[in-house]
């Protein structure tokens, strides 16, 4: 079926048709779930070289993907593609993911800015004082940044979760519990989100006159590899931590396994609490001894960022230019009074 014969059938003309496809506010409500009815049931699909020719927009989210022989994979980031894809699919959007060099991503961005390929742009894994702000505030398109970049003037739309409240909460918790002797297993020390993660635990020790002793910091990719290595680490040290705050159940998963080959009760002798981006393949509630985690969804995460793109691109409705979601404190076994010295 193409769009005459769709039109044809709804009574409607063909402009009315593609102005409902494509949100345009002028159409009413009831006019548009009628032709979406309509395509449900029909299956008919839009010529996408004819809508981009009619509506001057190409239907597509750009971003660029670093990439290079030993630059890690992240299954997180696996999790927020699977969040905008979803939205994506519901507004019949595609997203166009381009490779890039890592020391190149400002290059990429403005090669796939001036490509016409995609009608907005958005980008993650935010570093202190990010070059990649300045010159996305530069282009005349949409765009949106996933995390905030520290030390940058905050002056662009952003989507992040308040990573600084969320280990500083983590870290009065396990105080409040008697812990004075803490460990961090962060992400790598560049990126915005272990910046004010680390601020957060550091802020919590110095309200009760302690400090955070570099001995005792990771700063790696979040793999369980590197949370069992930087465990095992600091489980040798002359006084071990007996509280750990890990940036990622998945680092936590490695730092449950050097616990346990330690000999340690998680929980009694040792207490952790991670940061749980609600993966779909690690669960911290199915650990065996179940993880405090402080809880934000990164596939909400990626669902909100394409329903605000997407949203602007079609000028649907009025979005708030920056949101600070708050992570949820969730207390279970791995958290405990501390040890008598």
């Amino acid at each position: 079926m193409n769009l005459k014969q769709l039109s044809q059938m709804l009574g409607l003309s063909q402009t009315t048709v593609s102005r409902a496809l494509n949100g345009y506010p002028e159409v009413n409500r009831e006019t548009r779930e009628r032709v979406l009815k309509a395509v449900r049931e029909t299956g008919y699909r839009p010529n996408k070289a004819a809508q981009r020719l009619a509506t001057g927009k190409a239907g597509s989210i750009g971003l660029v993907m670093p990439t290079a022989p030993g630059h890690p994979s992240d299954v997180h980031f696996s999790e927020f593609l699977t969040g905008l894809g979803e939205e994506a699919l519901r507004h019949d959007f595609h997203f166009v993911l381009t490779p890039a060099d890592p020391n190149d991503e400002v290059g990429a961005l403005k090669r796939l800015a001036a490509s016409g390929n995609v009608d907005a742009l958005f980008v993650t894994y935010m570093r202190g004082h990010d070059p990649r702000v300045e010159m996305l505030k530069s282009l005349s398109m949409p765009f949106l940044v996933h995390g905030r970049s520290f030390g940058t003037e905050p002056d662009y739309p952003y989507l992040d979760i308040d990573n600084e409240a969320a280990f500083y909460d983590a870290t009065k918790l396990l105080l409040q519990l008697g812990h004075k002797r803490f460990a961090l297993l962060n992400g790598p020390i560049y990126l915005d989100f272990a910046i004010r993660r680390k601020n957060g635990v550091v802020a919590a020790l110095a309200e009760r006159g302690l400090t955070l002793d570099e001995t005792y910091v990771s700063h790696t990719p979040m793999t369980d590899e590197q949370g069992l290595f930087a465990m095992e680490r600091i489980l040798q040290l002359d006084e071990p931590p007996t509280a750990i705050l890990c940036s990622s159940t998945v680092l936590a998963l490695g730092a449950v396994r050097a616990i346990n080959q330690a000999k340690l009760k998680l929980g009694e002798d040792i207490s952790l609490i991670a940061h749980d981006d609600v993966l779909t393949l690690l669960k911290p509630e199915n650990f065996t001894v179940p993880l405090t985690t402080t809880r934000s969804s990164l596939r909400a995460a990626g669902v909100r960022v394409a329903e605000r793109l997407i949203g602007e691109i079609k000028q649907l409705e009025t979005f708030p230019k920056q949101e600070l979601w708050k992570a949820e404190l969730i207390v279970r076994a791995s958290t405990g009074v501390a040890p008598a010295d």
